[in-house]
């Protein structure tokens, strides 16, 4: 667990743990360079040697990092600080979908209409960027206080065109694993579409429709058993939200909605018309919709819980043929000409016939199907009025005048119809400035029409006043509170972020999106980026350090320093005692960061006294008297007295620190005169040679 206070990629501060995963926790934080709270998912120590879950936990980031959406937790950053793996995302305060269930017991048609619709849509974001869930699940499916449903923990998330998986025993919770990510074959936006239609069926009857003791017991009956329709416990569940749910757990994948398109259209239009039979259950191409059964050797890997690998190449394969997938097509156990018995008396029969006999019933056929088929075109050239006249044609009895419901709710133009023994069906929605949203805007057929009883009648509900278009209006280069008005002033929503700009001045728009001069549809968000100035460098600690590594410290992150001294009982002379701007505080570029270096202890001044014509004892004395330290030097020749002090290496009167060391030293006497040569013995005063140099 990470300290309250800590500081990763000197940025994000630890403001305390908010949950735990199976493989990391989550802390709440703060960005300090964009001054915003912050999700901060770190990997826990049991796996920050594990080079596999590093990869899982970073391949995660690199899923959802592409994803920004409001149905999707969005990941700002990720990175690695002393050991340290960690994600930061968006923080939603809210409560996960499992929870929600579990407090209200289940749900309500509408409501779980409603979430399912902005968790498919969020599922769809990540599918139209290639990136397939893979672990859809209440848990993974956060509702924010304001309501907002958000997918998050994309951590076994897989690009579609990868071939290769993170582990083989990876297959998300479950619960709510699809058949074909159970048995370890081909995963593609299908799986999530399965585990979201598992989702449903949890909102609404509060519980999974397979439990059992062990993830493989619940794993064989996501493969083997078909799931209880939700009705048979929520009777009054809307048939339309039903049948959606049941084409979405489908155990065979041909057999669900095939895109979160397909889904998201026939949830709104259960919204709609709540009992409407608009669901189309498709037909898998070759098979059959009963349950597939598992081959032994499938059974056996699944007890084993040994999964092949994921291939997409392979994915015909996924399917045994021992499994008679193709044969069941024309199986009804109804059929008595399916059993083999009768089929050989059959047999054995058709060759009891007479040839003859066989050639007459031939021709026979051919007539009868001719006769056949020359009535069915009498029919139908009497119902298009080309045998008029003819009797047989159908009567104005038969037929009603369809009324006008334009302008009616769904509720009122079904019961305007019904009167006249006709149906209604929706099959649309779309912009009107004539009627109101959720009235009928055109009908067909068209009113007044004649038609038969019991026809439907198809409507195309209103969504309100179609938007009127405008321009996006010049803002680059505006102050953000004029961006925001010219905006305002052309029916346009704002939505700002911030970022960092070298050339751009704090507080003016940097860019928008879209583009100034599009034309979009008034009430569309704009987004404006503004510039929040130079980016801030990081202040370096300079605590601890030499004078001189405190200045190369700043002049590397773009600062200055501003050194002074003062003294130290703690701290060697020459060291950083300490700084005026904290370490890890983010300033301007090019600021000046004081700091305050040590002088050491702080000593004593005196004044150095006179010893000069002091003996050696006395001047020794005198000095340790005054906090000196004395240091002979020796003795020389001076005109000083023998034994008296001659010199000092400070001077008398000079201010020094207590216990400088002042060295002195002692005379010897005036040097004494170098002695005369001795005369030459050959030589003497009354020699005549000596004085005038003659010799006698």
């Amino acid at each position: 667990m990470i300290k309250e206070g800590v500081f990763l990629g000197k940025r994000y501060e630890i403001l305390g743990r908010i949950g735990s995963g199976g493989m990391a926790d989550v802390y709440k934080g703060k960005d300090h360079k964009l001054n915003r709270y912050v999700a901060i998912k770190v990997l826990k120590s049991d796996y920050r040697s594990d080079q596999v879950f590093i990869q899982k936990f970073l391949s995660e980031a690199q899923a959802a990092a592409g994803l920004m959406h409001p149905n999707v937790v969005n990941v700002y950053d990720v990175g690695q600080d002393r050991g340290l793996y960690y994600m930061v995302m968006e923080l939603v305060e809210g409560i996960t979908l499992k929870d929600y269930i579990e407090k209200k017991g289940k749900l309500s048609a509408k409501e779980t209409i409603s979430i399912s619709i902005q968790m498919v849509t969020g599922i769809q974001a990540a599918h139209n960027r290639h990136i397939i869930h893979r672990d859809i699940k209440p848990q993974n499916i956060i509702i924010s206080k304001e309501g907002k449903v958000k997918v998050t923990d994309f951590g076994i998330a897989r690009a579609t065109t990868s071939t290769q998986t993170i582990s083989a025993s990876v297959m998300g919770s479950v619960h709510y694993t699809s058949p074909e990510q159970a048995r370890g074959g081909h995963v593609d936006e299908r799986s999530d579409i399965y585990s979201a239609g598992i989702t449903m069926y949890e909102m609404v009857t509060g519980h999974v429709p397979f439990d059992g003791d062990s993830t493989v017991t619940v794993a064989l009956k996501h493969l083997q058993e078909e799931m209880v329709s939700p009705a048979k416990e929520v009777p009054d569940i809307p048939y339309s939200l039903e049948c959606i749910i049941m084409k979405c757990t489908q155990k065979n994948p041909e057999r669900r909605y095939h895109n979160c398109e397909e889904l998201l259209l026939d949830l709104k239009r259960s919204l709609v018309d709540p009992d409407g039979d608009f669901v189309i259950a498709a037909g898998a191409p070759g098979g059959s919709d009963r349950t597939v059964v598992m081959s032994p050797e499938e059974l056996e890997r699944i007890q084993n819980q040994q999964y092949p690998e994921d291939d997409d190449e392979d994915y015909e394969d996924d399917y045994d043929e021992d499994d008679d997938y193709e044969d069941d097509e024309d199986y009804d156990e109804d059929d008595e000409d399916g059993d083999e018995d009768d089929y050989e008396d059959d047999r054995r029969k058709k060759q009891d016939v007479n040839p003859d006999t066989r050639k007459i019933m031939r021709i026979l056929m051919i007539v009868a199907a001719v006769i056949i088929a020359f009535l069915i075109l009498f029919l139908v050239g009497n119902a298009v009025g080309i045998f008029s006249g003819s009797g047989l044609t159908a009567t104005t009895e038969d037929q009603v005048t369809v009324p006008d419901v334009r302008g009616m709710t769904e509720d009122a133009a079904r019961e305007e119809l019904r009167k006249e023994g006709l149906g209604l069906k929706v099959v649309g929605e779309e912009p009107s400035n004539e009627y109101d949203e959720g009235e009928i805007k055109s009908q067909d057929p068209g009113a007044n029409e004649k038609v038969d009883k019991h026809t439907t009648v198809e409507v195309v509900l209103s969504t309100g006043e179609e938007a009127e278009t405008t321009r996006v209006p010049q803002v680059v280069g505006s102050e953000e509170a004029e961006a925001e008005s010219a905006l305002a002033d052309a029916n346009l929503k704002v939505a700002k972020d911030y970022d960092y700009s070298e050339d751009v001045e704090e507080g003016v728009v940097i860019s928008c999106d879209p583009d100034e001069g599009t034309e979009v549809d008034e009430g569309t968000s704009v987004t404006i980026v503004v510039s929040l100035g130079t980016e801030p460098v990081t202040v370096p600690n300079l605590e601890g350090r030499s004078a001189d590594e405190a200045e190369s410290a700043l002049q590397s992150a773009g600062l200055t320093g501003n050194a002074r001294e003062e003294y130290s009982d703690t701290v060697e002379a020459g060291v950083v005692i300490s700084q005026d701007v904290d370490a890890g505080s983010e300033v301007s570029p090019g600021s000046s960061v004081g700091y305050v270096v040590s002088r050491g202890p702080e000593m004593t001044v005196v004044s150095v006294p006179g010893i000069v014509g002091m003996d050696q004892n006395t001047a020794e004395k005198t000095l340790q008297q005054y906090g000196l330290t004395p240091s002979y030097t020796g003795e020389s020749y001076s005109d000083y007295p023998a034994g008296q002090v001659y010199y000092q290496s400070v001077s008398e009167g000079t201010q020094v620190e207590e216990g400088t060391t002042v060295e002195f030293g002692v005379s010897l006497g005036p040097e004494p005169e170098p002695e005369q040569p001795a005369e030459d013995p050959g030589t003497s005063e009354e020699d005549p040679a000596s004085q005038d140099g003659t010799i006698q």
